[in-house]
């Protein structure tokens, strides 16, 4: 499929692209210090038939990176000729913090956190007002790619409401580990895209700073069962994972000791109240704090980092998991 280029843009306005093609463009969002462009870059595959729009937003923190590749595999394989509607992909949402090679923006602020922003606010805050007015608010469903940060490991899960009932057959589709039930009542952009009405969710893609191709492959599928539900493209929903585990709630332990931190449970591990779940040495190698499980639980994320100051994580617990079906015979038939 023959590709046009838009050298950059300042707004993301889909009936400007041309129909039946793959768009390469570049948007600028903001300047840095000595008044050059700061610009995102954009894929953008209009269908020849009308219909909704999907977005996909990776690296919105800068380490978190296994976004990128499914975007870029998503669009080689696209056939626009049966697209139905438009897909976007913003390949780094987060420009600046991907040119650092860390996770928060450049002014040390996580984009993550302060959504909507404002259109008169520090560098932070006006950056995500502007994705989020600039990009975002052009999409009718939003699949945000996120890792796990540094230092830390995560089970493939997903974040969505699971009391919203499209937004629940979003998080099945994509055949996950587990999904967490997380209403979007936060100043994450996926709370500031469902305040919008855009049907959204969090994929949670394993480790940071690199690409894992199993994760890859399984967000694929996942992506591209979305498609096939949303009628955009025809193909048949894949579910290799019948089942899932779904936690209602979940939080993080930390340690109120420092030295080398040891995390025992494996990720996905089931794991019961009082089971040991991690240790604290002093430098010279001798026990010096335990941890153990306070209620039954599974093991979402955990820290990997054995240098532990008093307060650092130890691992994510999601909390009164239960299996379910990601989804049936017959809901692909309905």
């Amino acid at each position: 499929m023959l590709e046009y280029t838009a050298e950059h843009i300042h707004e993301l306005k889909i009936e400007d692209f041309p129909k039946g093609k793959i768009s390469k463009t570049w948007l600028h969002i903001v300047n840095n210090g000595i008044g050059e462009p700061i610009r995102i870059p954009i894929l953008v595959a209009r269908g020849k038939h009308s219909g909704p729009t999907l977005g996909l937003n990776a690296a919105l923190h800068g380490n978190e990176l296994n976004g990128i590749p499914v975007i870029q595999e998503l669009f080689k394989g696209l056939n626009l000729d049966e697209l139905y509607g438009t897909i976007v992909g913003v390949l780094v949402a987060n420009v600046p913090g991907l040119l650092l090679e860390q996770r928060k923006f450049n002014d040390d602020i996580d984009l993550n956190r302060i959504s909507p922003g404002k259109s008169n606010g520090n560098q932070s805050e006006l950056y995500i007002h502007r994705l989020f007015t600039r990009i975002i608010k052009e999409f009718d469903y939003l699949i945000d790619l996120h890792t796990a940060s540094f230092g830390r490991v995560n089970t493939y899960y997903i974040r969505a409401d699971m009391s919203d009932e499209f937004s629940s057959r979003m998080a099945r589709l994509q055949n996950p580990e587990i999904i967490l039930h997380n209403p979007p009542n936060d100043a994450t952009l996926r709370g500031q895209a469902a305040k919008n009405g855009i049907k959204t969710i969090t994929l949670e893609l394993k480790d940071p700073h690199l690409f894992q191709d199993d994760v890859i492959e399984n967000c694929l599928i996942g992506v591209k069962n979305v498609l096939y539900d949303l009628k955009m493209l025809p193909g048949e929903i894949l579910c290799p994972v019948k089942h899932t585990v779904l936690c209602e709630q979940s939080y993080w332990l930390y340690t109120d000791e420092g030295g080398i931190l040891s995390v025992i449970p494996k990720l996905g591990e089931n794991i019961l109240k009082g089971y040991k779940i991690a240790e604290v040495k002093t430098i010279f190698g001798e026990i010096i704090r335990e941890y153990f499980c306070p209620e039954d639980g599974i093991v979402i994320g955990k820290s990997i980092n054995p240098v532990n100051q008093s307060g650092s994580r130890i691992l994510h617990l999601g909390t009164n998991p239960k299996t379910i079906a990601c989804i049936t015979e017959e809901e692909k038939i309905n």
